[in-house]
């Protein structure tokens, strides 16, 4: 029985089936900056949907969302940094769940995750990790338009999101990381929406966000769904804070091969925008390239 049921979700993937209630989805990067040009990053992540997810209509990229499908996710991510003769390689575990709950009045949303990174130092310096945690209470003010405030507490700075490694690339997480920074919290706000474009089988999507910690950060998100199978997106985020980098921008497309499987691929490039002659020393300009997949059941 259990041959004959894996049998039949990989012919459902294979011919295109519209419902899933799983969703598999790993990324990797290379990464290019001024103090070296291999470094990388890899990162899995599985979330399970309590019903199944209806993605027959709009987006497929973005069918949980539209059908406001509550989950919980787990992920890990693993980097190697090699910089100023030091070497980590870097571990961060998180678990998420995202709930959507029907009122009188408007769908409800909240959130929950908890994250935890290891930094094992491969040349000697000492070892660090460290806890966050993070909670967001939110509504869909109108059809397919999330507004969400939230407050995160990070134990320790060197802390990453490894759901935003996935989401954003690890580019942007280490901005949010070090906008944060000694300030163990954080107040956070975000938006998105997703709507068709009448007339036409397109639709785009706007998400927007901002962190309030030892310094603020924002980002702007945007995709235009070129069908329901195929999306371009550009993205922009960037720090006050005086360290490097302090802004990044990317591009990325996306495509369903059919509505159970997906490729992808980003570019983002994060500069540092102080002044690089008094910060000589900490300039790490850094590009990434990712490529993405996602299998869904």
């Amino acid at each position: 029985m259990k041959k004959l049921g894996l049998a039949t979700a990989l012919l459902l993937a294979m011919t295109g089936a519209q419902a899933y209630q799983v969703e598999v989805q790993g990324q990797a990067e290379y990464i290019d900056n001024t103090a070296n040009d291999n470094d990388f990053t890899g990162a899995v992540q599985g979330t399970y949907y309590f019903n199944n997810v209806d993605a027959s209509k709009g987006p497929l990229a973005e069918a949980a969302f539209l059908n406001q499908a509550s989950n919980v996710s787990a992920a890990y991510s693993y980097g190697e940094y090699k910089e100023a003769g030091d070497r980590d390689a870097v571990h961060a575990f998180g678990v998420k769940a995202e709930a959507y709950v029907p009122t009188k009045v408007v769908p409800v949303y909240a959130s929950a995750s908890y994250n935890h990174t290891i930094a094992d130092s491969k040349t000697g310096y000492s070892d660090d990790s460290g806890d966050r945690y993070a909670l967001e209470v939110g509504a869909l003010a109108a059809p397919n338009f999330l507004v969400a405030v939230g407050y995160t507490s990070v134990a320790n700075q060197y802390s990453l999101d490894t759901f935003n490694i996935l989401n954003n690339g690890v580019a942007k997480a280490g901005l949010e990381t070090a906008t944060i920074g000694d300030d163990q919290d954080a107040i956070t706000a975000r938006a998105k929406y997703v709507g068709a474009i009448d007339g036409t089988n397109m639709a785009v999507g706007f998400e927007s966000g901002i962190i309030y910690g030892d310094d603020t950060a924002y980002q702007l998100k945007t995709d235009l769904y070129l069908n329901p199978q195929l999306s371009v997106g550009a993205s922009y985020a960037e720090s006050s804070f005086n360290d490097s980098p302090s802004k990044a921008w990317g591009v990325n497309v996306n495509y369903f091969i059919t509505p159970a499987v997906a490729v992808g691929a980003s570019y983002v490039n994060a500069n540092f925008e102080a002044d690089k002659a008094q910060f000589a020393d900490y300039v790490t300009d850094t590009q990434t390239v990712g490529v993405n997949a996602k299998f869904r059941f």
